[in-house]
């Protein structure tokens, strides 16, 4: 956390990135699922959506040269205002790739409680660890999977007499 001029305190960038990531690669299943055992839930308002849209993708050739317009991709977005003790006027923000409303309204709120200073290490503590714990078994799963696929080629050296 930084503190800003009057002394409050405000999510680090980079502690939001990760949470964005997190609850963005996170199913609307495992957020339900944790949003239904938060105790002592807050009001939710939304400000924005959730609702799902279009946005244009671009690309770089090398990563450096012009952009190009890739395509379209379908994202869901919410903006929410909390309300209740601790939280309250505490706003959030998601973006979530796909067409699922639901994700990013859920993902908006837990990134509401992250802004507040008396839900943030709980946030992390039972949100942000267990999906990122979930996330790495998921990908080292994948890798596995992925591995078992191998093809090890070799050639034989023929010689000529």
């Amino acid at each position: 956390m930084t503190a800003d001029t009057n002394g409050a305190h405000e999510t680090s960038v980079d502690e939001r990135r990760r949470a964005a990531r997190a609850l963005s690669q996170a199913s609307l299943d495992e957020l339900s699922a944790l949003w239904a055992q938060w105790s002592q839930r807050p009001d939710v308002t939304y400000l924005r959506g959730p609702e799902a849209g279009l946005v244009m993708v671009q690309g770089r050739i090398g990563g450096t040269g012009d952009r190009f317009n890739l395509g379209e991709a379908t994202v869901a977005r919410a903006t929410v205002m909390l309300h209740g003790p601790g939280v309250d006027g505490v706003s959030g923000t998601s973006y979530v790739l796909g067409s699922h409303p639901e994700h990013a309204g859920l993902a908006a709120v837990f990134d509401a409680l992250l802004s507040a200073p008396a839900q943030r290490e709980r946030v992390l503590a039972e949100v942000i660890e267990p999906l990122e714990r979930a996330q790495s078994a998921r990908d080292a799963e994948a890798g596995a999977d992925a591995r078992s696929t191998v093809v090890d080629f070799f050639t034989v050296a023929r010689e000529h007499e």
